[in-house]
């Protein structure tokens, strides 16, 4: 059925809505890589480097062409993206009885089994549909009453752990439903068995070594490591290992289009694809439940052979090699409860920074830019990043000899 496009004073066109098959294995399709704010043009990167076709940047997104094999690569080897959705309808509607109407037209019934649970989620921005709960259970209904009148049981609703999982997004008269391949977001990366009380995204963590050019050559140490994810993202990147190896499922395993040889051809190329440790991985902490998290997600990860873990305090070690790159998470925000401490806390960073690590580079995140300030140490480099909420600066440090600055 077609729709009219209407604006305030005429109509403008006939537009037909948009299905995409996915029953052929070597059909090529759109699909949108979803990342958190600045991190683009990584993932752009990292779809460059997969044979991504036509690859364009979004807002917190990226979108892309390719096949099922690369959907599948996509998912095993992103490492700063969060999820790849596959849009499959897109129409306009304006009123709540279009946006039912023509998601029940939709062909359900040949993506997914009445077998299989789903969830919806949704992103709403348009003066039509206010709510953006009332246009989820609209879509929602669609789809039960779709397999209903094709004959077919109801499929189940599940919201923790659904088999298939949708998207709906619409801006102004848009209506774009996706199907989410990834299942749980990517950087759900499958080893961090054990948390710090503020663990750092692992995407995020990835990012910051991607930024960084460390070239896995020179040695890399976090001196306050947490539950070690920026090593661990270190490791799976210097290793050349897919940081979703150890993913138990992907979202589109439950798709009726899934194609068990070919993700299975995809897991064996990327196991193939790993190499020996060139250089040692030091992470540092000075917590002992930290260090005991830190060694649980390391051995999960299967980077044991790449990570060293030490006890000890940044403040009071040597530093163990003559040069170096460090990355690394100081406390700050919530995480000090203490303006003055904190302030205090980053001033001690700099003047060890300063006296003990000439020949090294330092990168440190932080969403306190006071806090920053007192280090006292000219920033060569500075990308903004959001930790979680958090709006951060990721910045980098040459540290050589010489008289510390004040940064105004």
């Amino acid at each position: 059925m077609y729709l009219w496009q209407m604006n305030k004073r005429k109509r403008i066109s006939f537009e037909a809505p948009k299905f995409i098959d996915l029953s052929s294995q070597k059909a090529e399709f759109e699909m949108v890589a979803t990342c958190m704010q600045h991190l683009e043009p990584l993932v752009e990167k990292e779809l460059d480097a997969l044979g991504a076709k036509n690859v364009r940047v979004l807002k917190r997104a990226v979108s892309f062409r390719g096949d099922h094999k690369l959907m599948y690569k996509a998912n095993l080897w992103l490492r700063t993206a969060l999820k790849v959705l596959v849009p499959i309808h897109t129409y306009r509607a304006r009123r709540d009885e279009e946006l039912y109407k023509q998601a029940k037209d939709f062909p359900w019934e040949d993506y997914f089994s009445e077998d299989a649970t789903f969830s919806i989620d949704a992103a709403v921005h348009s003066e039509h549909f206010s709510h953006s709960q009332f246009a989820l259970l609209k879509v929602k209904d669609a789809i039960v009453d779709r397999f209903r009148e094709q004959g077919k049981k109801r499929p189940n609703i599940e919201r923790n752990n659904p088999d298939i999982k949708i998207h709906l997004h619409i801006r102004a008269d848009k209506i774009d439903l996706s199907l989410d391949s990834s299942g749980d977001p990517l950087f759900k990366r499958g080893y961090k068995k054990e948390q710090h009380k503020a663990p750092i995204n692992e995407s995020l963590a990835a990012a910051m070594v991607m930024l960084s050019d460390w070239d896995g050559k020179e040695l890399l140490m976090d001196p306050m490591c947490g539950s070690a994810t920026i090593a661990i993202e270190a490791a799976l990147i210097q290793a050349n290992v897919p940081p979703n190896l150890l993913r138990e499922r992907f979202g589109f395993e439950f798709w009726s289009s899934f194609d068990g040889e070919l993700l299975a051809e995809v897991l064996e190329e990327g196991r193939k694809s790993s190499k020996a440790p060139t250089v040692k991985i030091i992470v540092r902490d000075k917590d002992a439940r930290s260090l005991r998290a830190a060694r649980v997600n390391i051995n999960v990860s299967k980077m044991k052979s790449y990570i060293e873990v030490q006890e000890g305090d940044f403040l009071k070690m040597d530093p163990p090699a003559e040069k170096g790159v460090m990355i690394f998470n100081p406390p700050y925000g919530e995480r000090l409860g203490d303006e003055d401490k904190m302030i205090e806390f980053y001033g001690e960073i700099g003047t060890k920074l300063k006296h003990s690590y000439a020949g090294w580079d330092a990168w440190i995140i932080s969403s306190d830019i006071q806090a920053l300030k007192r280090i006292g140490l000219r920033a060569e480099r500075k990308f903004p990043l959001m930790n979680g909420k958090l709006e951060c600066s990721f910045r980098k440090f040459s540290l050589f000899s010489g008289k510390r600055i004040d940064n105004k």
